[in-house]
C-alpha cells in the first residue's frame, strides 16, 4: 500500500516573463534564478500573493499573476518561515543553488489562480 506524503501549498505572484518559462518546464518547475536573483520566494498566503500579483506585478510587468502549487512538506522543514511584514507576510527563502532541489519536491504541477491586467482608468 502506498502513502502520499503530507504537502504545503505556496503560493508565488509572479509577472509574464516568469510564467513564460513555468510554461516552457510544463507547470512542473521554476526556472533558475538570474544573477541578481539569489533567492527563490514562495509565500504562504494567498492573499499576501494577491497584493503583490496586483499592486507590483501589474505596475513592473504590466500583468500579475498568483502561482498555486503543492511541495512535499518534510522538505520544506529546512526552510524557516520569513516574516516580511505583519502577521500574514510569511515567505519562504530558497538559495537560488537550491532551486532544482526545491524544484524536485513540488508535488503535482504549478497552476495560476488569479491573473491581474492593468486597469484603463479613462474609460467610462
Amino acid at each position: 500500500m502506498t502513502t502520499s506524503r503530507p504537502t504545503t501549498t505556496l503560493w508565488r505572484p509572479t509577472g509574464p516573463v516568469e510564467l513564460g518559462l513555468v510554461r516552457e518546464l510544463e507547470w512542473r518547475a521554476w526556472p533558475p534564478r538570474l544573477p541578481e536573483q539569489p533567492i527563490f520566494y514562495p509565500v504562504l498566503d494567498e492573499d499576501y500573493a494577491i497584493r503583490i500579483a496586483r499592486d507590483w506585478n501589474v505596475k513592473h510587468d504590466g500583468a500579475g499573476f498568483v502561482t498555486r502549487f503543492e511541495v512535499d512538506a518534510e522538505f520544506l522543514r529546512r526552510y524557516p518561515v520569513r516574516q516580511a511584514g505583519g502577521s500574514t507576510i510569511l515567505e519562504l527563502w530558497v538559495p537560488a543553488e537550491e532551486l532544482g532541489e526545491f524544484n524536485a519536491h513540488i508535488v503535482g504541477t504549478i497552476e495560476v489562480v488569479h491573473e491581474f491586467r492593468p486597469v484603463d482608468r479613462n474609460i467610462g
